[in-house]
């Protein structure tokens, strides 16, 4: 703990603040319809958000202090998307399905089956592929300039100048312009946030082989391809060796034990897990695990607040959220592009995971990320296979 508190910094703080207010707001919406979709009362949803938050907290905290590494946990976001889209399932069914993926992703660390895979995925690939992963949120940063200029303008200076001026504080100053011309222009909606107290509240799990086949397989496969992948690719590109196969069972584990709960998939983070990998978060990056220990004590806080730290977070305007989210990450999208066209030889390969990556391509499914590593993947077997 002492020595935590010595590499704490106020960008660390900061950063895992941004690294929660992206995480949250930007998906959040999809887990409220998940859980609907699955006929949830207030307080089983109020429950979903409890579990979640719990799970992601605890599995960061203890991550990255065990790693000395940012190792930032998420829930799956696609995941979510196809519970909403699954139809024919009640709570105690998509219970049961949740509980098999979890043993599915604790099998899959227990086993290093993931890691074996990850380790064959070169430097410039996974580069591209997180440059690709982040790239959007960039774009929408741009894009919310239309409808919110002068609130975009503001921030995008203060960036500038705090880039010139004080570095280390470049993101915190970007939120702090945001958060006092949001308030200038009367868009920080506070007074309908209520605060109370969210209360676990335990699902009975029924197991059926509809729940199986339709809901729990595709949950396990979505939630490696499209999250844990570029999760640990965020980690590779960012130059951290955090070992996959503990990490992934840590995920699997926390599912197993909070998918009663609404817990219903933990995986390993990359947007925001990014946040907290970057120089904005701390020069020095042997203290940035700091950040993502703070994301993680956040995500406490919105779990055992439930409701209300949810309504507090979407009292940020959209604009606002994108505007942080694109400026911290800048620094990161640059040096994957970077890592991933340094290498000659690869640099075809990177670019095709790159703009794969960024077309947000769904087939079958599975999200953009999963497809750009096939891509690149197939474009070095075609120009460097040789047969022994």
């Amino acid at each position: 703990m002492q020595r935590f508190l010595r590499d704490l910094s106020v960008p660390a703080a900061v950063a895992g603040f941004v690294a929660v207010l992206v995480g949250f707001t930007s998906s959040v919406a999809i887990v409220f319809q998940a859980a609907q979709a699955l006929g949830a009362t207030s307080s089983q949803t109020a429950s979903w958000m409890w579990a979640l938050g719990l799970g992601m907290g605890l599995t960061s905290i203890g991550l990255s202090l065990w790693t000395r590494q940012p190792v930032l946990t998420a829930w799956s976001t696609p995941g979510a998307a196809l519970i909403a889209a699954t139809s024919g399932l009640d709570m105690a069914e998509a219970t049961g399905a949740f509980l098999v993926c979890g043993a599915l992703i604790l099998l899959a660390g227990l086993t290093r089956a993931f890691e074996r895979v990850m380790d064959r995925i070169p430097v410039a690939i996974a580069s591209a592929l997180l440059a690709g992963v982040l790239a959007r949120f960039g774009l929408d940063a741009v894009n919310a300039t239309r409808s919110a200029p002068g609130l975009v303008l503001v921030m995008a200076g203060a960036f500038l100048l705090g880039r010139r001026f004080w570095p280390r504080y470049a993101v915190p100053g970007v939120l702090l312009a945001g958060v006092v011309v949001a308030l200038l222009q009367g868009r920080l909606h506070l007074g309908s946030v209520q605060w109370a107290w969210a209360e676990p509240v335990w699902i009975t799990p029924r197991f059926s082989l509809q729940a199986l086949i339709g809901l729990a397989l595709p949950l396990f496969l979505v939630t490696m391809a499209s999250q844990n992948l570029p999760g640990v690719a965020a980690q590779r590109a960012s130059g951290y060796q955090t070992p996959i196969s503990p990490s992934i069972s840590a995920t699997g584990l926390a599912t197993l034990l909070l998918a009663p709960f609404g817990g219903y998939a933990f995986n390993l983070a990359a947007i925001t897990a990014a946040i907290c990998m970057g120089r904005e978060a701390h020069e020095d990056p042997a203290r940035r695990y700091t950040a993502a220990v703070m994301a993680g004590l956040f995500y406490l806080a919105v779990g055992l607040a439930g409701g209300a730290v949810v309504g507090l977070l979407a009292a940020f305007p959209r604009e606002l959220v994108a505007a942080v989210a694109g400026l911290a990450l800048l620094g990161t999208i640059g040096g994957g592009l970077a890592a991933a066209l340094k290498d000659e030889r690869h640099r075809d390969a990177a670019i095709l995971t790159f703009l794969v990556t960024l077309s947000g391509l769904s087939l079958l499914g599975i999200g953009s990320a999963f497809w750009g590593v096939v891509a690149g993947t197939v474009s070095l077997l075609v120009q460097h296979f040789r047969p022994r």
